[in-house]
């Protein structure tokens, strides 16, 4: 059995719906898929990112790895919503060690939680356009005294971040990193696309939430997450239809046969909720145009399992007039037709982006 190499990670994604986990090793072509897999959670073992059912997560995970006979346990690992806060600020520049003791209190100005309540992390942002001329690096320097600079401030909930990294303790596992959603899916996304200039948005539509990821020249300029997803739908045909949980899941994928009469139920409940998600996903994209008037979205990818719901992707391609691509963060990688089954991993290809972008980390990344 071939010993993972030091610096690989597990990627996991741990969903409301699902779990998934990707492992990715180096070959001699470039990165290869070792592993993939999905297993499913009962509903409410987290809700809105927060972890209610420890024990049957944790073995539900134990399950996975198990079966897939997974022997690295340094996991890369992503929180997201409500307990998270990304924003890009301005601050008038300053050296390393100034930001590192005075961050705190420029961060606070812009987080709703208790600054002792967080997880605090941030990253100067360098934009492509700082490169400064050999030989010019003294005027350059005089000129840019006043100037001001970006950072990317990440701040993680401390109650959330530790119920995860117990989650991986339970479980066996070593959090190496923890991620934000919309970065590990970014990672994914400039992995899997050849030519990422310009500026992009990154749609995630998962169970319970709607991330929203702008970036431009491969810096992330805004992020977004909203709780909207697709239990929107199960609980919708739940309460028209009158069924359970599980039978709702399988209507929603088509999975099951519905009578006549509630066909028409079916398409409102669809058409309702995916005009929802446009009319979040405008907002948020209206936002970005009064803030940074002269970005111009020129396409926007779409991923995470409620992606595919019916009309959705079409929908949003007419309400926004921008072109609306799939994310397959399989793309880049190279992948064994003996081991994989090519249909699978392109019917699951829009639930892995995240997974697929925590399992490029490797440890000692920032």
């Amino acid at each position: 059995m071939p010993v993972p190499k030091k610096n690989q990670l597990i990627g996991l994604d741990v969903g409301s719906h699902s779990v998934k986990l990707v492992e990715v090793e180096d070959g001699k072509r470039g990165q290869v898929l070792k592993n993939f897999g999905v297993v499913g959670l009962p509903q409410d073992a987290i809700v809105e990112g927060s972890i209610k059912e420890m024990e049957i997560v944790s073995s539900a995970i134990k399950t996975l790895l198990k079966n897939m006979k997974i022997k690295n346990k340094n996991v890369a690992t992503s929180i997201s919503g409500y307990s998270v806060i990304v924003k890009k600020i301005s601050i008038s520049k300053r050296d390393e060690s100034e930001l590192e003791s005075s961050i705190q209190d420029e961060a606070e100005q812009y987080i709703p939680f208790d600054i002792n309540d967080v997880n605090l992390d941030y990253e100067v942002l360098a934009g492509p356009e700082e490169e400064i001329p050999e030989g010019q690096e003294e005027e350059a320097a005089e000129k840019d005294d006043s100037e001001l600079m970006d950072v990317m401030l990440v701040a993680a909930k401390k109650d959330i971040v530790d119920d995860y990294v117990s989650l991986l303790h339970l479980t066996g596992l070593n959090p190496v990193i923890l991620d934000v959603d919309a970065f590990a899916l970014q990672n994914a996304f400039e992995s899997s696309e050849d030519e990422i200039s310009g500026c992009y948005a990154l749609v995630n539509v998962g169970a319970e939430e709607l991330g929203i990821n702008a970036i431009k020249e491969g810096v992330s300029i805004f992020t977004r997450d909203s709780s909207y997803g697709g239990f929107q739908i199960n609980e919708a045909i739940m309460s028209k239809l009158d069924v359970s949980y599980e039978e709702a899941e399988k209507i929603k994928l088509g999975g099951a046969k519905i009578e006549n009469k509630d066909r028409g139920s079916l398409e409102e409940i669809f058409t309702t909720v995916v005009s929802g998600w446009v009319s979040e996903i405008k907002r948020a994209l209206d936002f970005l145009a009064t803030t940074y008037p002269d970005e111009n979205i020129e396409k926007i990818f779409v991923s995470g399992g409620a992606s595919r719901i019916p009309g959705f992707q079409k929908y949003l391609e007419m309400e926004t007039d921008i072109p609306v691509v799939e994310l397959n963060p399989f793309s880049s990688l190279q992948i064994s037709e003996k081991a994989f089954d090519p249909k699978y991993l392109s019917y699951m290809a829009p639930q892995a982006g995240v997974a697929v972008g925590l399992a490029l980390r490797s440890i000692g990344d920032k």
